[in-house]
């Protein structure tokens, strides 16, 4: 197996790959808060770490995938409060939404998807766990860590400890034994959710939440930890210092981190007016073209949205599928035919020169995939080598293509590959029922044209002979009766192409 290299931002380094576990790949990613619904900048990790998922999972590994939701937190009471809703029912009501613009994207559901509020045993244990080993202490309820007793703070953001404190979402409390302390858990408020325990009721901290769900499920030491950019500092520096700070190893081997969205070339902000939900943009652009264009960019680099490349990815997209349905269409329903063997005395044949070199361009298109996303998973140069199959493919075709088995092996590896990437080349295939009512059209265009009654049991055998047909009309110059049938096709939903070689045909 090829060397997998990730780009750590602990390290700031291109690394080999090497799992805690052999054969075994751990991965935590943080998911949204649920107080509304998800926006394009939560859907960018959500389709980077799927696919980081789908790849190791090609590529051999056994993957354990771990995304939370933040069902306890300020913006869900707050929003809560001004709809009148109980928090907990308001949240609930935006995982299902989650849910649902997830399978727009074409994201694979976690193996856990853990919630806050399912977990808090596991908080307050880690929470106890940190107070008896000196790393955190009580204040009047609220429980704080102690910064200055884990001397690794500031290792992943590589922050100074004036930069650390600049940029820290720390409470104003001048209570603390230092102003970087940050909150493991919050005394209750009057009239907020709330939870008992040793120090009284109140509900966790952000930052604790994920030390104890991904201890829960993946353990004191896994693999990958990812999210967005904006999450290394404070939210993923202090996970690891709680988490190393009590069971005092690794939390995380490799911390991977996307890069921010930009819109119109402008930071996305509310202030600006530029905020738009994935909800949103997926009301103009269908979900595989949203990830299709979130993958054409490497995911640690930042990525501007605007009509008009999310209008250049979905040409782009249906390039990679015309090229699988141009395939379809040629090869058919037709099983390859095998090879007739040789009579003893029959000098071997030459080999096929396009044949060959077809054959050798699948065999690098998957290499240049491959390579691309050993190569902390570039996912821009993996398309690109999906566009070089497709071209070859095409060349292919223009060339008097005859040989079926070829081409339809060429098409289910592009097909392969793309789902790598959860990109879907059947996406919009026809349902039987569709099948069905498309073989009564054709069947009514032949039978309308004079064509003779006969058994044709398949869409494919039907386009032949209508076809063949309308090849008959144009030598007998009856131009009208064989654009009749290109215009009966047309309305059926029947593409045809005039070629050097014939016609060939597909599904508008």
């Amino acid at each position: 197996m090829q060397d997998i290299l990730i780009y750590n931002t602990l390290t700031g380094a291109k690394e080999v790959f090497v799992p805690v576990q052999e054969g075994k790949v751990s991965m935590y990613c943080c998911g949204p808060t649920t107080y509304n619904y998800i926006h394009i900048g939560n859907g960018r990790p959500m389709v980077v770490f799927d696919t980081v998922r789908r790849y190791m999972q090609y590529k051999g590994y056994a993957v354990t995938y771990v995304s939370n939701f933040t069902d306890v937190d300020d913006k869900i009471i707050d929003r809560a409060a001004s709809e009148g809703e109980d928090p907990r029912d308001l949240a609930e009501r935006y995982i299902e939404e989650y849910f649902k613009d997830a399978e727009a994207l074409g994201v694979l559901r976690a193996d856990v998807h853990p919630q806050v509020s399912g977990h808090m045993p596991e908080i307050l244990a880690f929470v106890e766990a940190l107070i008896a080993k000196g790393m955190a202490y009580v204040l009047d309820g609220d429980v704080y860590y102690a910064v200055e007793k884990f001397p690794g703070y500031g290792k992943l953001s590589k922050r100074s400890r004036e930069d650390l404190l600049d940029g820290a979402r720390v409470d104003v409390d001048r209570r603390k034994q230092d102003a970087a302390d940050f909150a493991l858990w919050k005394k209750a408020k009057p009239g907020e959710p709330s939870w008992d325990s040793p120090w009284g009721p109140g509900r966790p901290g952000w930052h604790i939440e994920c030390s104890a769900m991904s201890h829960r499920y993946l353990g004191e030491s896994f693999d990958i930890h990812g999210g967005g950019a904006d999450l290394i500092f404070p939210h993923h520096e202090n996970e690891i210092a709680q988490s190393e700070g009590r069971f005092g190893c690794f939390m995380a081997k490799y911390w991977m981190h996307n890069g921010f969205i930009t819109i119109h070339q402008e930071k996305m902000s509310k202030s600006l007016g530029n905020f738009f939900l994935l909800r949103e943009i997926l009301a103009q652009f269908p979900g595989q073209v949203v990830r299709f264009y979130l993958l054409s960019v490497h995911y640690r680099s930042p990525v501007d949205f605007d009509d008009t490349k999310l209008t250049m990815a979905q040409r782009g997209l249906e390039r990679l599928k015309n090229a699988v349905r141009t395939a379809a269409s040629i090869t058919g329903g037709r099983e390859p035919e095998p090879a007739e063997p040789a009579e003893p005395a029959e000098p071997a044949k030459s080999p096929d020169p396009a044949l060959t070199a077809f054959l050798a361009d699948m065999e690098e298109g998957k290499k240049q995939f491959e390579e691309a996303m050993n190569d902390d998973f570039n996912t821009a140069l993996a398309i690109a080598a999906l566009f070089e199959i497709a071209r070859a493919m095409n060349t292919y075709v223009a060339g008097g293509a005859q040989t079926i088995a070829a081409l339809r092996k060429a098409s289910d590896r592009l097909v392969e590959l793309a789902e790598v990437l959860g990109i879907d080349l059947l996406e919009g295939k026809s349902s039987d029922a569709e099948d069905r009512e498309l073989l009564q059209a054709l069947h009514t265009l032949f039978l309308s044209l004079g064509g003779q009654e006969k058994p044709a049991d398949t869409v494919e055998e039907h386009m032949e002979a209508l076809l063949a047909l309308r090849q008959s009309f144009r030598d007998a110059k009856n131009y009208a009766g064989a654009d009749q049938i290109r215009d009966g096709l047309k309305s059926a939903g029947m593409v045809v192409e005039d070629t050097a070689q014939g016609a060939r045909w597909f599904r508008a």
